[in-house]
């Protein structure tokens, strides 16, 4: 099957003679500009007791246990304990599943199942996120492969990388080459970092991902407004995503503090051009806020959670619906 890749979301060409467009992208860029003074006072200010992280604890038992883990891990794909499973994305616009972001789980037979914020971690520390990553990528391809091969529409599928991954002077070659093998167009892949392991000024990193786009694959940054230079990395990088963090948009309807940096992120996101992805969605109050301030895709236990492949291919054969769009009749 042949599918025609167009992108959905490109910023807006001004009409008119060069004057009016010069003019007209002042007032914008500063439009923006403010918006992010304003959103960073606010994320400020919410970090204060919404978003503390807990760091790996240095006592004894700790380390003990991470020892063990990577050891673990360090066998654990040539056992085949890994999956990969998918959560979908769905449009407001129609309701529908438009992507799918794939999701490694590892249920290993000494530790039983592994969440991924406890093994990700120890795998990033010891290196073996290289593999893992790569293997992550390699399946969902070829998941991708296997829907088109069962005449399905497939969605955009995105797949989460690590910095260290990105330092790796060959890692878009190793992309290019997963691509080939697997016969996937381009801009069906959606490679996804999160912000808050990136560092101010992080040339490999930021050079591999303008490579990367260079192939035709799509750039999100996951979990925006985490990390300690969340604006910062809008003006530095070349994104096609903005993912607004599950900790803005719980209780939207409730936190006015959240509701404004929401409300503000997906403003920016527009006028960057940007399409914008909610995630962490759980409440149909949330849904609503969501669809009523424009934003254009969301993700969550509200309209999915991460599944094997198989389901996720019964609901693209049935239509792929999961939630009311914008354009549903009323």
């Amino acid at each position: 099957m042949n599918f025609i890749v167009t992108h959905a979301l490109t910023a807006p060409t001004p009409s008119g003679t060069a004057d009016r467009q010069a003019t007209k992208g002042a007032r914008e860029g500063r439009g923006i500009a403010r918006l992010l003074d304003a959103i960073a006072g606010r994320i400020a200010g919410a970090r204060g007791s919404t978003f503390d992280r807990k760091r790996p604890g240095n006592d004894v038992a700790t380390n003990a246990r991470e020892v063990a883990l990577e050891s673990a891990l360090c066998s654990a794909l040539e056992r085949e304990e890994f999956a990969v499973h998918f959560q979908p994305q769905a449009c407001l616009d129609s309701g529908r599943i438009v992507a799918v972001e794939a999701l490694l789980r590892w249920n290993s037979p000494k530790f039983g199942r592994v969440a991924p914020d406890t093994f990700i971690p120890v795998a990033e520390r010891s290196g073996a996120i290289v593999r893992l990553g790569e293997w992550v990528l390699r399946e969902a391809c070829a998941q991708h492969k296997r829907w088109c091969s069962k005449g399905i529409m497939p969605p955009r599928v995105a797949v989460n990388v690590s910095p260290i991954q990105l330092r790796a002077a060959d890692f878009p070659f190793r992309v290019a080459a997963i691509l080939r093998e697997s016969r996937m167009p381009a801009g069906w892949l959606e490679l996804e970092l999160t912000e808050s392991q990136l560092s101010h000024d992080d040339q490999p990193v930021l050079r591999a991902l303008e490579t990367i786009r260079s192939l035709g694959v799509s750039i999100a940054l996951d979990d925006f407004g985490t990390g300690f230079s969340s604006l910062m990395h809008l003006t530095r990088m070349n994104l096609d995503t903005l993912k607004i963090a599950r900790d803005f948009v719980q209780d939207l309807a409730g936190n006015p503090a959240n509701a404004t940096i929401v409300a503000g992120l997906l403003s920016i996101a527009r006028g960057l051009g940007l399409r914008a992805v909610a995630e962490g969605v759980e409440r149909e109050s949330e849904l609503a806020f969501l669809r009523e301030h424009g934003c254009h895709h969301v993700q969550g236990y509200l309209t999915g959670k991460p599944e094997p492949a198989d389901e996720i291919t019964h609901l693209l054969k049935a239509g792929g619906a999961v939630c009311r769009g914008r354009w549903a009749p009323t």
